[in-house]
């Protein structure tokens, strides 16, 4: 039975982008769930690519439709999956490379084009490697952040061994491990991260107190259900607390436990950072307090300084915010903005920006208006289409 041609031309047009806009979510679920045009440019790029040698030669006009659908669909995803406009070098980025796919690989079967076609498909890897976010790299100037926790950030079942938080911080602070709070002051650093720490002195919180008082800025995580993986034996010394034992400091602070989530949530910040809690501790401000995320985070002004209170440590465990453990430094595997509200909260800096997939709901909006775009798309391809080419043979 003979396929109608109108049939024919518009599933040429459809199933190319349909293709790329399900190759792409997954690729981007599978790298923590960012929605970013760059997850889409090589499903769309490789799809193109293929309908440049299957279709005929003189059918260049179709591959511009089906590259331009391929990015379209994408970018309706990632805007209503994200509830943010897309970045626009992404986006442009996500049309270009999937052009170029196109037209070089097209151009590979004319002779005498080829080697053009060549230089296009090598552009658009080049643009494919180059274009998305790149690895964090060390800035020069790198303050003195002290650290002071009972978690495993430097060591692991083999030695010594830097957390993936800890690698990102590198590239901002000088990191200090202090095992006594009272050499705050002789360390010269004017950051502290006070991540669950061991139970201390009256003397050992004082020291912190006068710190924080005399300038310093603090971020402290204190988790009421630390539930940071250990294979140590729960009576053993080097095994973390499973709750703060700071509550005295923080109340002293104007922070006041207030009530516990036991869930695991993803809240997203008024900027549209998105972090990752399990097991938290809300708190009530007091006077020189302000709270954030229902009381998960409080901003303090202490003395001369200011502290950040989170009431998780399990926030900078690499399980909830890393989706491959081997590349820390690049942000295209993060599933969550941790790193970089953590080195923010301690005074640094680090690249942010990153569209997230908010949830299930969302995602599943932007992939029904995109399969809505996609075949009206191809709807009104195949008329124009089939009208010029009409055009061409008479």
């Amino acid at each position: 039975m003979r396929v109608p041609r109108r049939l024919t031309i518009f599933l040429v047009l459809l199933l190319p982008v349909l293709a790329a806009l399900m190759a792409g979510l997954a690729r981007a679920w599978r790298s923590g769930g960012q929605a970013d045009p760059w997850s889409w440019a090589l499903p769309a790029a490789l799809m193109v690519a293929l309908m440049a040698q299957l279709l005929a030669k003189d059918l260049g006009r179709w591959l511009v439709w089906i590259a331009m659908g391929a990015a379209g669909a994408a970018l309706i995803l990632c805007a209503i999956a994200a509830a943010r406009a897309p970045d626009p070098l992404a986006a442009v980025g996500l049309l270009l490379v999937t052009l170029l796919a196109g037209f070089g690989s097209r151009g590979l079967r004319v002779p005498g084009k080829r080697l053009i076609g060549v230089g296009l498909l090598a552009l658009a890897g080049l643009i494919l490697w180059r274009g998305p976010a790149q690895p964090i790299a060390p800035v020069a100037e790198r303050p003195a952040l002290a650290v002071i926790t009972a978690l495993p950030l430097f060591w692991d079942k083999a030695g010594l061994a830097d957390a993936p938080i800890v690698s990102l911080l590198r590239t901002r602070f000088t990191v200090q491990p202090l095992d006594d709070p009272r050499a705050l002051a002789a360390s010269g650093a004017r950051a502290l991260l006070l991540a669950q720490p061991r139970v201390m002195t009256p003397d050992q919180l004082v020291a912190i107190d006068a710190w924080v008082r005399g300038g310093g800025t603090a971020l402290v995580l204190a988790d009421p259900l630390l539930r940071w993986p250990s294979d140590l034996p729960l009576s053993d010394r080097r095994r973390p607390p499973s709750a703060s034992l700071i509550g005295p400091l923080l109340t002293h602070w104007g922070a006041v436990p207030d009530a516990l989530v036991e869930a695991e949530t993803r809240q997203f910040l008024d900027d549209g950072r998105l972090v990752t809690l399990s097991g938290t501790q809300s708190f009530k401000a007091g006077r020189a307090c302000a709270a954030e995320q229902g009381g998960a985070i409080v901003r303090c002004r202490v003395g001369q300084g200011r502290v950040v209170l989170v009431g998780d440590a399990d926030l900078i465990d690499d399980r909830l915010w890393l989706a491959d453990p081997a590349r820390p430094l690049d942000p295209r595997v993060w599933a969550a903005d941790t790193p970089a509200l953590v080195a923010q909260w301690l005074g640094g800096t680090m690249d942010d920006g990153r569209r997230w997939l908010r949830d299930g709901r969302d995602v599943v909006l932007g992939l029904r208006w995109a399969l809505i775009f996609g075949t009206i798309w191809a709807l009104v391809g195949t008329g124009l289409l089939r009208r010029v080419r009409q055009r061409v043979e008479q």
